[in-house]
């Protein structure tokens, strides 16, 4: 279902720097997730470039494995899900909607794609394509934790939207939210998504005038001891326990900047086109007075 005879097995796990079992148990998985969320990256460039993103495997093989680029969710998951196929696990694809920021009455599209693993009759939660995504799997249980990584994540089983009963991701915040300062991540039920739900999805986020992807480039890199994000032109840098250190980066500097801080690669025409649409960004966000 999920392509797998078209991933090459061997290149992908190459570069995740994985040499490990490939047995499908749950110290298999735990150390495919941790190797991809801090190896492989994270960026939108494509929708605000190009308003076009394909996430069938052997396009996102080419990008993310193969050329250093980055992608958003459905390419990683795409991807995750056609290595756990190849390697035998057993597991059910959802959609989640994102909470943060959203307003709760109004609820988001559900666009995050993740995946449930099925291993020795428990259930676990994989979520490799946020970004500033959870190390480890999440135990798919009403107060699943996992510690693993710069910061923690929880999971509650609770009515989400509309009376629905599903699940929440909570991650650790700053503010009274939530029980003992935890925020809602996303929130998802356990219904089936295929290869085409997803495709659904993806056109929408990768095209929509109101996908926040397409208005500005959004950037992350995830480290065991910092995260980096890059939100159009403002560069963040946040580390457990500290305070966020923020900066404004000039359009010319961007392509050197994702090399240097987030590891991704642009090809010189590329960086072009990314300069001058930032440059047009800045423009329309600060006229000239």
């Amino acid at each position: 279902m999920w392509s797998s005879e078209q991933l090459d097995l061997d290149t992908y796990l190459t570069r995740l720097g994985y040499a490990g079992d490939r047995a499908p148990t749950l110290e298999t998985l735990a150390a495919l997730q941790r190797a991809h969320v801090l190896t492989l990256r994270w960026d939108t460039l494509d929708p605000f470039l190009y308003r076009e993103v394909r996430i069938d495997v052997p396009s996102v093989q080419d990008k993310l494995v193969r050329r250093g680029r980055g992608g958003y969710c459905y390419e990683h998951t795409v991807l995750f899900a056609a290595a756990l196929e190849a390697l035998g696990f057993r597991f059910t694809a959802v959609s989640a909607r994102v909470q943060l920021g959203a307003d709760s009455g109004t609820p988001r599209p559900p666009t995050h794609a993740m995946l449930i693993v099925d291993l020795d009759g428990g259930r676990w939660l994989v979520d490799i394509g946020f970004g500033a995504s959870p190390l480890a799997p999440i135990e798919l249980v009403d107060g699943g934790r996992v510690e693993s990584g710069p910061w923690p994540y929880l999971l509650r089983r609770q009515v989400i939207t509309h009376g629905a009963e599903g699940w929440a991701v909570h991650q650790r915040g700053d503010g009274p939210e939530g029980p003992e300062g935890w925020t809602v991540r996303q929130v998802f039920t356990e219904n089936p998504q295929y290869p085409v739900d997803y495709a659904v999805g993806n056109h929408f986020v990768a095209t929509h005038e109101r996908s926040p992807f397409v208005t500005r480039p959004y950037i992350q890199r995830l480290r065991t001891d910092r995260h980096d994000t890059l939100d159009a032109l403002v560069w963040t840098t946040e580390r457990p326990g500290g305070e966020p250190v923020t900066e404004t980066v000039p359009p010319h500097e961007v392509p050197k900047l994702l090399d240097d801080v987030f590891d991704i690669r642009v090809d010189p025409e590329e960086a072009a086109l990314l300069v001058t649409r930032l440059t047009e960004l800045d423009a329309a966000r600060n006229p000239a007075t």
